[in-house]
C-alpha cells in the first residue's frame, strides 16, 4: 500500500490527538495569549529575533526544545496545533526545515496564521559535498560556494510524500544556515519586522523601535567580525559540520568540513584522510566541533592529525547549560568570534 504523506499524517495525528490533548492538563509552552501577537518560531535564532523584536506585545514559543538538534528534529501533532492557533509562524527556509511543507499544508484552510520564511532576500549559497564528494584541492573558496558543484538553475524539489521522521536537508542544493553571519541575520530580522507590523499595524511603532535596536547590534556585531577577523594571513578554518558558508563568506574565510550541510551525513574514510592531510600540510591549529551533536569525528581527526579541538556554533540551538545561563545570539556569537581568532592565529 502506498504511504500516506507527511500532510495526511500530521492531520491524521492531529485529529486522533484533540481529544487526549484536551485532557492533559495545560503546558505552558503552548498556551495563547489575548491581547498579544502569538507567534510560533521552528528554531533557536528566529525565537530570539521574534523575542527581541515583538517585546510586550509578542507571545513567542519555539518548536525546538533546548539541546535538541534541529536537523533530527520532525513536528508533532501538537506543534502542528500551535501554528495553526498563533498570527505567526516563522521558518528559516532555504531547505533547513525539511518537513514545512507538508506542516504549511496541514495548518488548514481555517487557520489565519501568517506563515513567514525568514530566508528570503539573502543570497544563498548552492552546493552540496554531500552530493559531489570533495577532494582535496576542491574544498569551499573564501566565498563559500564550491565552484565545481554549483547547481544553480535547478529546482529543488520540496515534494515530501512519504517522508517522515528520516527526512533531512541532506538531498538540497542549498546551504540553510544563514544565520550565522550577522549580515544575513539582518535580512532575517528585516522579514520579521515586516511580518509583525503586517499583522499588527496597530503597534507598528513599536516593533519599527525593537528592530532599531536590534539592527543596531547586530551591525555593530558585524563591524567587530569584520575588524577582528581582518587582520590574520591564515584563513582555513575546518570544521565538523558544513554550517559556516555564510560566516565565511562575508568575513573571507574558508571552512573545509569534515561533514556536509546536514550533520549527520558520514564522510568517506578517504575523505577524512585527505581532510587530516590538509590539516598537517597547512598547520591548522585545531578542529572545529559544535556542541549539539557528537564531536566523535572531530576528535578522531584532531588525533590524527595531532591537534586540538575547538567549539565552534552553529547556533542552532542552546543546550539546557546555556539556557540556563542566560546564554543568546550574541554571547555565542562572540564566543565563536574569540575561537575563531584563536584559530587562526
Amino acid at each position: 500500500m502506498k504511504k500516506l504523506s507527511f500532510q495526511l499524517t500530521l492531520i491524521i495525528a492531529l485529529s486522533v490527538s484533540v481529544a487526549l490533548l484536551a485532557g492533559c492538563g495545560k503546558d505552558d509552552t503552548y498556551t495563547q495569549e489575548e491581547g498579544k501577537v502569538n507567534v510560533v518560531t521552528s528554531f533557536y535564532p528566529l525565537y530570539f529575533f521574534a523575542k527581541e523584536i515583538g517585546g510586550e506585545h509578542a507571545h513567542v514559543v519555539n518548536l525546538i526544545a533546548a539541546g535538541v538538534e534541529p536537523h533530527e528534529w520532525t513536528p508533532k501533532s501538537r506543534d502542528l496545533d500551535a501554528a495553526s492557533k498563533a498570527q505567526l509562524f516563522l521558518y528559516n527556509g532555504a531547505g533547513l526545515e525539511g518537513w514545512v511543507d507538508g506542516f504549511l499544508k496541514g495548518l488548514g484552510s481555517g487557520s489565519q496564521v501568517l506563515t513567514v520564511e525568514a530566508s528570503q532576500g539573502i543570497e544563498l549559497i548552492q552546493g552540496n559535498p554531500e552530493h559531489g564528494h570533495k577532494h582535496e584541492g576542491e574544498q569551499t573558496d573564501a566565498t563559500g560556494t564550491e565552484a565545481e558543484h554549483s547547481h544553480e538553475g535547478e529546482e529543488t524539489d520540496h515534494d515530501h510524500e512519504g517522508e517522515d521522521a528520516e527526512h533531512s536537508h541532506s538531498d538540497l542544493d542549498v546551504d540553510p544556515h544563514t544565520w550565522t553571519s550577522p549580515r544575513s541575520a539582518l535580512v532575517m530580522a528585516a522579514n520579521i519586522r515586516d511580518a509583525f507590523v503586517k499583522v499588527d499595524p496597530e503597534n507598528a511603532a513599536a516593533y519599527e523601535s525593537n528592530y532599531s535596536n536590534l539592527e543596531k547590534q547586530l551591525r555593530e556585531l558585524d563591524d567587530i567580525f569584520t575588524q577582528e577577523l581582518a587582520g590574520y594571513k591564515r584563513r582555513d578554518i575546518v570544521v565538523s559540520h558544513q554550517a559556516f558558508g555564510y560566516l565565511c563568506r562575508d568575513y573571507q574565510l574558508n571552512q573545509i568540513a569534515i561533514m556536509g550541510l546536514s550533520p549527520e551525513a558520514e564522510p568517506r574514510a578517504q575523505d577524512l584522510l585527505e581532510i587530516a592531510k590538509f590539516v598537517k600540510d597547512n598547520g591548522i591549529p585545531y578542529i572545529f566541533f559544535e556542541e549539539l551533536v557528537s564531536e566523535q569525528l572531530a576528535d578522531t581527526l584532531a588525533r590524527e592529525a595531532k591537534v586540538d579541538t575547538l567549539v565552534l556554533n552553529p547556533l542552532e540551538g542552546l543546550t539546557p547549560e546555556q539556557e540556563k545561563a542566560g546564554d543568546n545570539y550574541f554571547t555565542l556569537m562572540e564566543r565563536n568570534l574569540k575561537n575563531l581568532q584563536k584559530a587562526l592565529q
